[in-house]
């Protein structure tokens, strides 16, 4: 005959069950991000985004500096593919097999953090990534053979996104077919029972009903909380700490509506011309009233018949007034560290692109890297010396002719500590 202590044991293994099945539908609820959006709102949006944060390092189609990103979304979980972009290296650091293998294809070189995106531009990005600017599909197929072989990680690495939600799934229906039929024993022992000639203990405890108040007032069930509630204050701290002193995004509002993307995109003024002094010396220069008078005084009336705009005149009362105009430093290194336009800039040969992102583009110009210390050496690892034409390299070219790399800013003391803390 069966006991009492049987129908605890089979309530005991429902509850548990019951437990197990719901944490499994949070997983598949939190784990499985919606599809990407193909829309062309979307599209757009994320392409100003990528290009404005992600063009430095990454293209869709081919490895760059970066691997290759379309098809990302097929490789890895979004949610997780959106972890990796606001803070790729706290995945790093938590031992992800998957972001771990890839940071050390590309020479230990750090992502780095964009946790100023919110998750709609995140959204924004891979939708781009997935659909936006689209190739010929067998210039695609050369590609992507070309990282198959080159990069394995990128393309094989981890179990495919389809899978893992077959197998939750899967487990889903499993648990909820052993649930039916738990529930469907305890229903008819229950009625067994109650039809047996039982003490009122016995009768009253087999008649019991689950109360969920003392589940929630359990020890273990405070402790689970408690434990998530930590779990997130400690990644909100730490998210924080990484992004002390980074100003990536930072877009101020200054004195004038100066337009870089008229300027500098539809009417192709070279950065040069106003920042004079990034070829010749340490700093870029912010161009004084002067130089945009060079054009101004022929070009007045650019806001119809109304005469001059309100922008430009503040530009004729600075010059009026002797007075110069107060511009909002975007970019900020701090004091312990060197930079030099001109070396980089005509020694180096960078595109000013490279550091400020698409500028071309830019109404109100926002800081485009993070100009981190990371972020500094991980170009210094990556960027190739131009040596052609130009002698003062020759011979460490020579010293380097064993070597099966490219020179690279590395090899001729890049990464000393004394180049950029004197």
């Amino acid at each position: 005959m069966l006991s009492k202590r049987s129908l605890v044991g089979i309530r005991l293994n429902f509850h548990m069950l019951a437990l197990l099945f719901f944490m499994l539908l949070g997983t598949q609820a939190f784990a499985v991000d919606p599809s990407v959006d193909e829309s062309p709102e979307a599209v757009a949006a994320g392409k100003a985004i990528f290009k404005a944060n992600c063009t430095t390092c990454h293209k869709l189609d081919q490895k760059y500096i970066g691997p290759s990103l379309r098809g990302v979304t097929e490789r890895r979980d979004p949610v997780l593919v959106k972890s990796w972009i606001k803070n790729s290296g706290a995945m790093i650091a938590s031992g992800d097999a998957y972001a771990v293998a890839l940071f050390k294809e590309y020479n230990n070189s750090n992502m780095p953090a964009y946790g100023f995106l919110s998750d709609a531009d995140l959204g924004n990005i891979l939708s781009y990534i997935e659909y936006g600017d689209k190739v010929d599909p067998a210039a695609a197929a050369a590609v992507g053979a070309e990282t198959a072989a080159g990069g394995a990680v990128v393309a094989g690495g981890g179990i495919p996104n389809e899978y893992l939600t077959v197998i939750l799934v899967v487990l889903v229906v499993v648990l909820l077919l052993i649930l039916v039929v738990l529930g469907l024993i305890i229903s008819v022992l229950t009625k067994y029972l109650t039809k047996q000639d039982l003490d009122v203990d016995e009768k009253e405890f087999v008649t019991q009903k689950t109360n969920l108040g003392k589940v929630f007032k359990s020890d273990m069930f405070v402790v689970i909380v408690t434990a998530l509630v930590i779990a997130l204050v400690a990644k909100t701290a730490l998210d924080g700490l990484y992004s002390i002193g980074i100003q990536q995004g930072y877009a101020p509002t200054q004195p004038i509506a100066y337009s870089h993307a008229l300027h500098a995109g539809t009417l192709e003024i070279e950065c040069q011309y106003c920042h004079t002094g990034v070829e010749i010396g340490k700093s870029a220069n912010i161009p004084s009233a002067n130089i945009c008078m060079n054009c101004h005084t022929h070009i007045q009336n650019v806001q119809g018949k109304e005469g001059v705009s309100t922008e430009i005149q503040k530009i004729y009362d600075a010059v009026d007034n002797n007075q110069p105009i107060e511009w909002v430093r975007v970019h900020n290194l701090p004091d312990l560290a060197y930079f030099n336009h001109s070396q980089h800039v005509v020694v180096g040969q960078v595109e000013c692109q490279t550091c400020h992102g698409p500028i071309q583009e830019m109404e109100v110009v926002g800081q485009h890297s993070a100009l981190t210390m990371g972020w500094c050496i991980d170009c210094h690892r990556q960027t190739e010396i131009t040596t052609e034409g130009n002698a003062y390299y020759d011979k460490l070219v020579q010293v380097h002719s064993d070597s099966k790399d490219a020179l690279k800013v590395k090899d001729i003391g890049g990464l000393e500590c004394a180049k950029c803390h004197y």
